[in-house]
């Protein structure tokens, strides 16, 4: 109960609403509007991220999960990331975009798939700046997954990268990827400057990039910081703990069945963290 949006529900619908008009207008095709849940930490001294990072892996367990700590920041991030962001073995390169989210397989429809082809071909694009022509390719498009309380469509884009042994791959990689594409929209620079505009709080680590990093053996595994918590100990209240929770905007897309993705997505992670989900799916402290 304790929990605040940086988007309510009219802001965010209105925000939809806003999109759709520049989609018309022909100046963008798909945005990512997002919003951030915050709550005061009732005892900050006790707070600890890792206790945080246990009872989401019991509650929501996720193929990219873990902890950051970044004392000089204030921040400290808790993770149960179910999307690849990049996934580098040597010169061959993976993405694994997430578009489309329904409570099960029935719920996604051709919006949903339209999403995803639409963030595929940035992704393409994104990999195709640092991959060898004709080696970006489409392994995987639109597969359902299924994860806790939910399912998602899921594509896997993969390239070969053209330098694999210069020492700037990794930094190619990012400046051509980064943000990630299935939290920004496309075209990319349009989708950012719209979500600049419409968006009231910074994401923060959430929709960033969370991972390892081995630029020696030329390997790495970032995801994208979805389903993700950060404790903001710098904050101008007090510390607090924050969830960001979004949805990609495309001509198609339904203010009140956009807010309500965003509640899907935002309801089971917040129970686990408020204790109030157990591992057995049960609800009740």
């Amino acid at each position: 109960g304790d929990w605040r949006s940086s988007l309510d529900r009219a802001a965010y619908m209105d925000g939809v609403r806003r999109i759709r008009a520049y989609i018309g207008t022909g100046d963008v095709y798909q945005v990512n509007l997002c919003r951030v849940l915050s709550a005061p930490l009732p005892d900050p001294d006790r707070s600890d991220i890792d206790a945080l990072t246990a009872v989401l892996a019991l509650g929501n367990p996720a193929p990219y999960a873990g902890t950051i700590r970044l004392p000089a920041h204030g921040v400290e991030v808790a993770t149960a990331s179910p999307e690849l962001y990049l996934r580098r073995d040597g010169r061959t390169v993976d993405s694994g975009p997430i578009k489309g989210t329904g409570r099960i397989a029935a719920d996604l429809t051709d919006k949903d798939r339209a999403e995803n082809v639409m963030i595929v071909d940035l992704v393409r694009n994104d990999l195709g700046r640092v991959c060898a022509t004709g080696s970006v390719t489409v392994p995987a498009l639109c597969a359902v997954e299924e994860h806790p309380g939910l399912v998602h469509l899921v594509s896997t884009v993969r390239g070969e990268i053209a330098q694999p042994h210069a020492k700037s791959a990794w930094a190619d990689l990012l400046t051509a990827t980064f943000p990630p594409g299935s939290v920004t929209g496309a075209p990319k620079g349009s989708a950012l400057r719209i979500i600049d505009e419409l968006e009231t709080a910074p994401r923060g680590p959430y929709c960033g990039g969370i991972g390892w990093v081995d630029a020696d053996r030329g390997t790495g595994e970032l995801a994208v910081g979805i389903r993700t918590f950060w404790i903001d100990r710098a904050a101008a209240d007090g510390p607090d703990l924050r969830f960001g929770a979004g949805a990609g905007i495309i001509w198609d897309s339904d203010p009140e069945r956009e807010w309500a993705e965003t509640e899907l997505k935002a309801r089971r992670l917040l129970a686990v963290a408020s204790g109030e989900h157990d591992v057995n799916g049960r609800t009740g402290r």
